[in-house]
């Protein structure tokens, strides 16, 4: 830390197990789901994210001069650029045939989480004066890991709007992607929030609706208590069948659902739909927040018309309303997901670059490429599904 910082110090553990789960907490809290010590635990015990797939623990740690933990942040040490959804590929690409080694890199981020939340974690019952020298000391901090590492870059993900203006005033880049939420404005009912809706998009969701529930399928939303082992055990099928027909890679082994169930049932939601003869045929995992649903994974054995709709889009709705949370989150990409009532939001991201060069292309890009994404958001908000005001 800097010279008037003294009293804070800074150090980097290879593995979240090593951090007590009451003094990460502590700074991250409870209310999101994805940066409690318990999700990012499951991810790295279960096998999930670690060093041999490319995602190495090195979270960075503030602790005060009486040894309390008051700072935090998840960073990993990546040696590719999977499981991020905020692509550099083509940055990675442009350095190496520059002669530059893009990999290893750091990335401060929840893994495979497409979810915006807190990246530089603070105590909240901190004096504000305090809680902004350690937050200045984090970001400062995270510069300097990757000093240390001589790594090529450091990327935070999907942090909060207020950090990334923080992260630009140490130097970072900001970049500037959309995501597809829904708001809840206090619906009464999913009856209210159709009749918020256009009448052709009105009629559409409920005729898609209306498909499953005359296809003889029966859709339930367990959480807590009522998760059971044989859930799990038919969701993840649901997921590998699902990752394999997207030529994708599954991240997740069957040992993070199962941590997941057993340290987090009361945050999870999942939406899961059975055949006439009790045979589980799809699902979709979602956690909830203390103000927000999180829509993450879905998966399904078979193709039902309006199925992957009805549990991923409209099941979280009627949940969000039901429950009086704010929005629901439905992950990345998906420009459909806005003639369901999912409206475009700005996401964002922070690249630190250390060769000069890297720096000033990267720069370029993202200056040229934000007008372009923003273009696209007031495109997309013009096709709203909603009537006008």
């Amino acid at each position: 830390m800097a010279e008037h910082e003294s009293a804070l110090s800074l150090s980097v553990v290879d593995g979240i197990e090593q951090v007590p789960a009451g003094a990460w907490d502590a700074c991250a809290g409870l209310g999101h789901p994805f940066t409690r010590h318990a999700f990012l635990h499951a991810l790295e015990a279960s096998g999930s994210a670690t060093g041999r797939r490319g995602w190495l623990p090195q979270h960075a740690l503030v602790h005060d001069e009486a040894g309390t933990l008051v700072g935090a942040a998840p960073l990993y040490l990546k040696s590719h650029s999977f499981g991020e959804y905020v692509f550099d590929w083509g940055w990675a690409d442009a350095y190496e045939r520059a002669g530059g080694h893009y990999y290893p890199k750091l990335q401060a981020a929840v893994p495979f989480t497409p979810v915006t939340g807190g990246r530089l974690l603070v105590r909240p019952d901190l004096p504000e004066p305090a809680r902004e020298r350690v937050a200045e000391g984090l970001a400062d901090g995270l510069v300097r890991v990757a000093r240390r590492h001589e790594v090529s870059s450091l990327h935070v993900t999907f942090p909060t709007r207020g950090e990334w203006k923080r992260l630009g005033g140490h130097g970072f880049l900001q970049r500037v992607g959309l995501q597809y939420h829904f708001t809840n404005p206090g619906y009464a009912d999913f009856t209210a929030f159709l009749a918020a809706l256009r009448a052709q998009k009105r009629k559409q969701i409920r005729r898609e609706r209306r498909e499953v529930a005359e296809s003889g399928l029966t859709i339930r939303r367990l959480t807590g208590r009522d998760l059971e082992p044989r859930h799990w055990e038919a969701f993840y099928d649901f997921y590998l069948a699902t990752a394999d027909k997207r030529f994708g890679f599954p991240y997740l082994t069957p040992d993070f659902f199962e941590r997941l169930g057993e340290t987090m049932a009361e945050q999870t939601l999942l939406v899961m739909a059975w055949r006439p003869d009790g045979q589980p045929v799809a699902g979709a995992l979602n956690l909830v927040g203390d103000d927000a649903l999180y829509g993450r994974i879905w998966g399904c054995s078979a193709e039902h018309r309006f199925l992957h709709f009805e549990c991923c889009y409209y099941q979280a709705i009627d949940h969000a309303i039901e429950n009086g949370l704010s929005r629901v989150e439905a992950g990345a990409q998906g420009e459909h997901k806005i003639q369901r009532g999912y409206m475009p939001v700005e996401t964002y991201s922070a690249h630190w670059l250390a060769d000069p060069r890297l720096h000033a292309g990267v720069a370029d890009f993202i200056e040229r490429e934000r007008p372009v994404v923003r273009a696209e958001k007031t495109a997309l908000l013009d096709d709203s599904p909603f009537r006008a005001a």
